[in-house]
């Protein structure tokens, strides 16, 4: 056998195989073998498993690689990517640039700071609806909306499953009311809302609220059948408004429920038993 047949084997494989070893590698890696030859090119467009990280693009030499993939996004192909994770930055000179990043986050972030990076992150879902309407995870970190933003959000994402919010408010101290058919689990961490209203989420099981801000009852329960685990944390004080179980629980069948109070001692009063509470 000749050494130009020995070095063909991978190439004589077919396709579905081909993108099954492709599948396995990261995405910068997989780009890369589109320059073998015209057949390998158009390989990277069936992948069906994508995981992309913008710190995999920071490295000399893969700009043509980041140029292939806002390329492949912006064609809509005949194959369908089963699973897509991307973490990225959001810059003002390329709006969709999955994969290309030079800056560096910030762990605190002034207020100006988040209202841009909120407008960045609205003009990005506006350009991109219809390629995450099937995203079923979402975490948004360090966001600051206009009022309607996060109800236009989970209006376009309605196959949305988990929601995590931290740092993330619509500027003055507003309520947050929240409903989606899909929604299991919620967690919202460090939030500036005066108030969060669950007014309809049938399928949420879990929600988590931490360090909210103002004095009334932090969290309105709407209609949240399935809802079985609450975990609140904030900074008790004194002179925070009292909550009652017995009222904030009414009409749920919650199972565990985690109260943290840090600083101020807190003075947990007894409720007469109820049906709300029994099963806590």
């Amino acid at each position: 056998m000749g050494k130009g047949r020995r070095d063909d084997r991978i190439g004589a494989l077919p396709d579905d195989i081909l993108v099954n070893i492709l599948d396995r590698l990261n995405v910068p890696d997989a780009a890369r073998t589109s320059i073998l030859s015209t057949r390998w090119s158009q390989l990277p467009a069936k992948l069906s498993r994508l995981i992309i990280n913008a710190q995999d693009f920071l490295l000399e030499g893969v700009s043509n690689t980041t140029c292939w993939m806002m390329k492949w996004f912006g064609s809509p192909g005949e194959h369908t990517i089963r699973f897509l994770s991307a973490a990225f930055y959001l810059r003002d000179d390329v709006l969709v640039s999955i994969g290309k990043a030079v800056g560096h986050t910030m762990d605190d972030l002034e207020d100006d700071e988040r209202v841009i990076r909120g407008r960045e992150f609205m003009r990005f879902f506006d350009a991109c609806q219809d390629a995450f309407g099937g995203l079923t995870s979402l975490d948004m970190e360090d966001l600051r909306f206009c009022e309607s933003d996060i109800f236009n959000i989970l209006i376009a994402y309605k196959r949305l499953k988990h929601l995590r919010m931290t740092n993330c408010d619509s500027g003055d101290p507003s309520t947050l009311q929240i409903e989606h058919s899909h929604l299991g689990e919620l967690s919202i961490a460090e939030c500036s809302f005066e108030q969060v209203k669950l007014n309809w989420l049938p399928q949420l099981t879990h929600m988590t609220f931490d360090d909210w801000i103002d004095y009334q009852d932090p969290l309105v329960l709407g209609h949240v059948p399935l809802l079985e685990a609450v975990s609140l944390t904030n900074v008790g004080c004194s002179f925070h408004k009292l909550v009652k179980l017995s009222k904030f629980l009414s009409g749920t069948s919650i199972r565990v429920l985690k109260l943290v109070f840090k600083s101020e001692r807190i003075w947990v009063q007894l409720e007469c038993p109820t049906e709300s509470l029994a099963s806590v």
